[in-house]
């Protein structure tokens, strides 16, 4: 098998599984060509602690996409979350470059270097620079200044730092497993290219991405990211609590979780009874449903308690016009939009493509794809970006260029 022109793949490697997306450009839309999928357990909070175990999970789900798409897969855009993950704000002044004071790309790309010099803990380093405004001789909240005329420029840049033990032992388990890293993206900034429009990037809001240990959120305003957090509560947290609360398996309380439980606790009738039973053998027990629920419930509460003081925390708190758009594995539990509104005194829905794709896409918009379905837009935006600067010297994807042109509106109207 030889690569497809044109080909992206995007690997979201997680605490529970591992997902491979593969898709590109054909007709001037976004052709998903292969999925596959594969149980993790070489990963813990979103750090790899098993290295053999994860190296296993993603050369499974390799081979899988490379059955249904028929095509060797060579590199790839990866996901990286987990408790490995910082973020600050940093500041970067630079003096104009030019005797006509015109202030260029390349006083942009200086101020941003600037900004980077943000003193990180020791091993970290950076993996995101993204500048949230400009500021031009005093005046602020610039969002573009090329062109603009000026002495000194500034520019408040939100950086993403990740522990390099975390990033070294992701890429060596990534790049075992046969493939090269194009980018290492942070997974919620990845989920808000597809579930994000750049209508509500613009008015306020925020992204959830509530996996399996960790609980990502973007903050987005006036198209910018300007708050980034994770959050030590997942989706596990969830199941954990059932069976200790039910002196049950891990597996019997997953099953619970998924089938049994509504966290919108108003809609559960006391009387209700669940036969233990169905989810484990040999038990006997008939617990009240709403206690179970009560139990999941309890924990999402503190999660988005959580939430909120991140939105104090930046002047946020229910002043997000946008609302909340709740992504991931930990967004089909029933119940959960009307929780979280109680909870974040903000408008909530469950994440939805903001826009089709073709090929093979049954289940795709499942939340729980929503870093992979993000990976693979951010790979295709990245490389239109690259062939339209003419700073990649790749033959096949300058071929591209011409399928780019004609999706250049789609990345125009979702992708700021």
């Amino acid at each position: 098998m030889k690569e497809d022109e044109g080909l992206v793949v995007a690997l979201d490697v997680g605490t529970s599984k591992v997902t491979v997306i593969v898709g590109q450009i054909q007709e001037g839309m976004i052709n998903i060509t292969g999925i596959g999928r594969a149980p993790n357990s070489g990963l813990r909070k979103g750090c790899v602690v098993d290295i053999e175990d994860t190296v296993s999970a993603i050369s499974a789900s390799i081979e899988e996409a490379q059955r249904t798409c028929g095509t060797e897969l060579i590199s790839c855009f990866a996901s990286i979350s987990g408790n490995q993950i910082i973020s600050v704000d940093s500041k970067g002044v630079v003096a104009v470059s030019r005797a006509d004071s015109e202030i260029q790309e390349e006083d942009v790309e200086r101020v941003t270097e600037s900004a980077n010099s943000v003193a990180l803990p020791p091993n970290y380093e950076i993996i995101h620079s993204i500048p949230k405004s400009y500021i031009v001789d005093g005046q602020t909240d610039i969002k573009n200044p090329i062109g603009m005329a000026g002495i000194r420029l500034e520019v408040i840049s939100h950086v993403i730092g990740c522990s390099t033990m975390a990033l070294k032992s992701l890429s060596k388990a990534i790049t075992q497993s046969g493939l090269e890293i194009e980018g290492m993206v942070f997974a919620p900034l990845a989920s808000a290219k597809v579930y994000l429009s750049k209508r509500q990037k613009e008015i306020g809001t925020v992204l959830i991405d509530i996996g399996a240990s960790n609980t990502s959120i973007a903050v987005y305003e006036e198209c910018s990211l300007i708050h980034s957090k994770v959050i030590p509560i997942g989706s596990n947290h969830i199941t954990n609590d059932i069976a200790i609360g039910l002196k049950i398996s891990i597996d019997g309380a997953e099953k619970i979780k998924t089938s049994k439980v509504n966290v919108d606790i108003e809609e559960v009738r006391e009387s209700e009874k669940i036969d233990l039973a169905e989810f484990e053998r040999g038990e006997k027990e008939r617990p009240n449903r709403r206690y179970i629920c009560e139990i999941a419930a309890a924990r999402l509460s503190e999660l988005f308690g959580m939430i909120r003081d991140e939105l104090k925390s930046i002047q946020k708190d229910e002043m997000l016009p946008a609302g909340a758009v709740i992504t991931g594995g930990g967004a089909r539990l029933e119940g959960l939009q009307q929780l979280a509104k109680k909870s974040l005194g903000l408008p909530v829905q469950i994440g939805q493509p903001i826009f089709e794709v073709s090929g093979i896409v049954d289940k795709l918009d499942d939340p729980e794809y929503a870093t992979a379905i993000g990976l693979l837009i951010w790979g295709l935006d990245e490389i239109q970006t690259s062939v339209s600067n003419g700073k990649r010297a790749n033959t096949n994807l300058k071929k591209m260029g011409g399928a780019f042109s004609r999706v250049k509106e789609i990345f125009k109207n979702f992708i700021p």
